[in-house]
């Protein structure tokens, strides 16, 4: 439904959770984006029902000291970034209030030490890696369309307006990377669009240029993927001899072809057109190998913070056994493999686990082994006989958690520690709870790996009673 205008001012009353702020009306709670504890707005409903509402701030009457001016043009209506408008030291303390009061009320976790939020020594150009969206035809903010109607028919290259999946807003600057990625994509845009190139149109799936994958390390290697939708070799080969000329920064220039339906690399070829086929982050002392398929966190320096307090958490003495479920490709087993006997690294998707095995060899590490399976399906008594029980447990899984079975195992296993870290506290209260009947959380610590954004990174240590 379109926003409905709300005409009586409301006062926010507090932080909610999820990036939101909370205030009333007329008896209903209302959720409302885009504003701050102690503000008075006006705002437009976009969702009501009977004992709430949700609310998007249309104008600010009386602003927060906690304010500040986005620095993105975007801001508003790119997904990338919803806080722009909140200081960052706001940011960490919200972030560390919402970790804190999610635990309490799903959790019912208490007693736990909390250490305060890691903040990130840079909050904008963090990110390792962004993905573009070629389309043949850009999005534009509101009315903007009827001052110039012919711009709508233009090709664009840039995000994706939250939640809708054909829609693409053109991205002049994106300040999550450093300005060579702007570079990049600008110059990108201006040699297809001179020299002919079709963009993608995605419900007639026709057009030529798809997709851009932009990877800048901290090691100061840059990896660029151009994925296009056809095999017009002569077009890929002058596009891929101008970024050679043009971006001598660029140490992996590879592209691919993909005319299925989805924008997913991981089932097709990927073609090295100049230098290597990977480039190398560092985390530590460990180098890593990542290619384009590579699952690696967006954020290199603060998951070696986050990394470190896992190490510091699980205080290990060299002799245990370590399982590290979800591995993905083995970071955090190949972190800690110097304090302890053994990390056995389990993760149901196989590139991540051929990266796993790669990464252990070009860091000279013997005391990891790397296994594709199920961790709901894997663990059992055949596995313990041939593999050993762990000491110890790492968990990161995804945002939806730990499968029950996984849970219930953990329970049966019954560990001395296990070092929960997630990206969604909601299902890890969830799951904290479950594991409550044999287990104590005595720390935890949040980290903060997306300035900027609502999202949230938490490290918990259990301890068997």
């Amino acid at each position: 439904m379109r926003p409905k205008p709300l005409t009586d001012y409301l006062h926010i009353d507090s932080f909610a959770n999820e990036g939101k702020c909370l205030a009333r009306h007329e008896g209903k709670i209302v959720f409302v984006k885009g504003t701050l504890p102690g503000e008075t707005v006006q705002v437009r409903i976009t969702r009501s029902k009977k004992d709430w509402m949700e609310a998007e701030t249309s104008e600010v009457i009386e602003t927060s000291p906690e304010r500040q001016q986005p620095f993105c043009e975007h801001f508003g209506y790119c997904g990338g970034c919803q806080w722009q408008h909140m200081k960052y030291e706001a940011q960490l303390r919200y972030k560390q209030w919402s970790v804190v009061e999610t635990l309490q009320r799903l959790g019912k976790i208490s007693s736990a030490e909390i250490l305060p939020i890691v903040g990130s020594d840079q909050d904008r150009e963090y990110r390792n890696k962004l993905e573009y969206t070629f389309s043949h035809r850009e999005w534009q903010v509101g009315d903007a369309w009827k001052n110039n109607p012919e711009r709508i028919k233009f090709p664009t290259l840039g995000f994706h307006l939250p939640g809708a999946f054909d829609r693409v807003f053109n991205v002049e600057s994106c300040r999550l990377q450093p300005e060579l990625s702007d570079r990049i994509r600008m110059a990108v845009r201006k040699f297809t669009l001179e020299n002919g190139y079709e963009y993608f149109h995605l419900k007639k799936q026709t057009g030529l240029m798809r997709n851009l994958m932009i990877r800048i390390a901290t090691t100061g290697e840059v990896m660029v993927l151009v994925v296009f939708a056809s095999r017009e070799q002569e077009k890929i080969n002058a596009l891929m001899v101008f970024l050679r000329a043009s971006f001598p920064e660029i140490t992996s220039l590879l592209y691919t072809v993909n005319a299925k339906k989805n924008d997913t690399i991981y089932d097709l070829e990927i073609i090295t057109h100049s230098g290597s086929d990977f480039i190398y982050e560092r985390i530590g002392d460990l180098k890593f190998r990542i290619s384009a398929k590579s699952f690696f966190q967006t954020n290199t320096r603060q998951a070696e913070k986050l990394y470190r307090c896992v190490k510091d958490f699980a205080a290990l003495k060299g002799d245990e056994m370590v399982y590290d479920l979800y591995t993905g490709t083995g970071s955090i087993a190949l972190f800690i493999a110097d304090r302890c006997r053994h990390v056995t690294g389990i993760e149901s998707v196989a590139q991540a686990i051929e990266d796993a095995h790669i990464n252990a060899s070009i860091n000279n590490i013997t005391n990891v082994s790397f296994h594709v399976a199920d961790a709901a399906k894997l663990l059992n008594e055949k596995f313990y006989a041939e593999y050993g029980k762990p000491d110890v447990i790492i968990t990161d899984p995804p945002r939806a958690g730990m499968h029950e079975d996984v849970v219930r195992q953990l329970l049966l296993l019954a560990p001395q520690k296990i070092i929960y870290v997630s990206c969604n506290v909601a299902t890890q209260a969830r799951d904290l709870q479950l594991l409550s009947e044999k287990y104590s959380v005595d720390k935890i610590r949040p980290f903060d790996l997306f300035p900027q954004t609502q999202h949230i990174e938490n490290a918990a240590s259990l301890i068997l009673r």
